[in-house]
């Protein structure tokens, strides 16, 4: 994914089958001592589920494949044919607490 597709609040997955699939919330976005951004996540299923970690806005970007949302009980691909729009998502507000 491009670096402007990826937004705080949203869902993405990492494309993957079986059990190396996950799914993380992008939670915030900080800027390190250094002036760098730091992307910092919330895994909420698949291999990432109950985990939480920070990483580069590329190294997020080289794992997200594509943006998801929760509908009912399976995660859905968001902008494909037969996807849900991106105009009907509203992100989930992060709240730190829930960590």
């Amino acid at each position: 994914m491009s670096l402007d597709e990826i937004k705080p609040g949203y869902f993405y997955s990492n494309g993957a089958y079986g059990r190396t699939w996950g799914v993380r919330q992008l939670a915030h976005i900080t800027t390190d001592t250094d002036g760098e951004l730091v992307y910092h996540y919330k895994g909420v299923a698949g291999t990432c589920r109950r985990k939480q970690g920070q990483c580069s806005p590329v190294e997020f970007a080289c794992w997200a494949r594509y943006q998801v949302t929760l509908l009912e009980n399976d995660w859905k691909r968001v902008g494909d044919d037969g996807a849900l729009p991106v105009e009907w998502l509203i992100p989930f507000p992060f709240q730190s607490d829930n960590l």
